[in-house]
């Protein structure tokens, strides 16, 4: 399919099949930007469509799970959060936690779901799970606005937590959070298009992670409490995510150049080998779906 500019006979556009099996055409993302802003309204207006609360969905979720966790591994199980009140400890980690989670369940299902819109139009496939993370990002901020007011009122009651200076690059961490997200979510949306059972280990296969992230307790206590198992979360890159993120917002814990330049190496060959699974099941995917 071309399209001619009749003012000066060139061609505007030039769609042809793909050969590379590697292909991450950020010029035709960048032509197709438009595209990308509808995908990105559709997703947060069909979040809100028809619900009664709204919005205050994304604040109950963490609120609630913050609370259960608090009462069960602090005030039950014992653990301890140091200086940080164990429900701002929680939250941290919960609120981190839960952008990755929306970004990995949501693409994951990319071409299943889109089926209709992919087998109708041409535009850069890779378009919809990008929209999804950038759309994301509106929940992680609203997640961030009702844990900035309970750290606020923590600290005038007198807590001690303090924001490290390196929390200047949370926003760096929360990009690898979300590139993570986005290269897991792209390789099982391209298994699901032939294996359905996948998409139903995607809610357990989750859960199970949390577990595994270190997102309610300390990543030093495992180690102490469980050396014979401490390297499932050792080797589990968002593990050093969450526990990065919380000695920036809270500092508690530590930052460990090592794991997170694990974590980055691991996140830029995720991303690749899921573009790579993508790409190739996107030219047959609709005679799967």
């Amino acid at each position: 399919m071309n399209t001619r500019n009749t003012t000066n006979n060139d061609w505007l556009f030039e769609i042809t099949p793909k050969n590379k099996f590697f292909s991450l055409n950020l010029k035709e993302v960048w032509q197709y930007r438009d595209l990308l802003f509808l995908f990105v309204k559709r997703d947060i207006v069909t979040v809100y469509k028809q619900t009664v609360l709204g919005p205050l969905w994304y604040l109950i979720q963490p609120l609630f799970t913050s609370i259960t966790f608090t009462i069960i591994f602090n005030t039950v199980a014992g653990i301890g959060t140091g200086t940080v009140p164990p429900f701002l400890f929680n939250l941290a980690g919960i609120t981190v936690w839960n952008y990755f989670t929306a970004c990995l369940t949501g693409t994951s299902d990319t071409f299943r779901s889109n089926a209709s819109i992919f087998g109708k139009v041409y535009f850069p496939r890779i378009i919809v799970p990008i929209s999804i993370v950038i759309s994301n990002l509106l929940k992680f901020g609203i997640q961030c606005g009702i844990f900035i007011v309970f750290y606020l009122f923590y600290y005038f009651q007198g807590a001690d937590i303090s924001l490290n200076p390196s929390v200047l690059l949370f926003p760096v961490l929360i990009v690898i959070m979300g590139v993570l997200g986005l290269g897991l979510g792209m390789f099982i949306s391209s298994l699901v298009t032939k294996y359905r059972d996948f998409n139903y280990l995607i809610g357990f296969g989750v859960q199970l992670l949390m577990y595994l992230s270190a997102v309610m307790y300390p990543m030093e206590l495992i180690k102490q409490k469980l050396p014979s198992y401490g390297w499932l979360v050792e080797y589990n890159p968002l593990a050093y995510l969450i526990e990065t993120a919380r000695y920036m917002l809270l500092g508690v814990g530590e930052i460990s150049v090592l794991g997170l330049g694990y974590t980055l190496l691991v996140t830029i060959g995720v991303f690749f080998i899921g573009l790579l699974v993508f790409n190739k099941t996107e030219k047959s995917f609709i005679d799967t779906v």
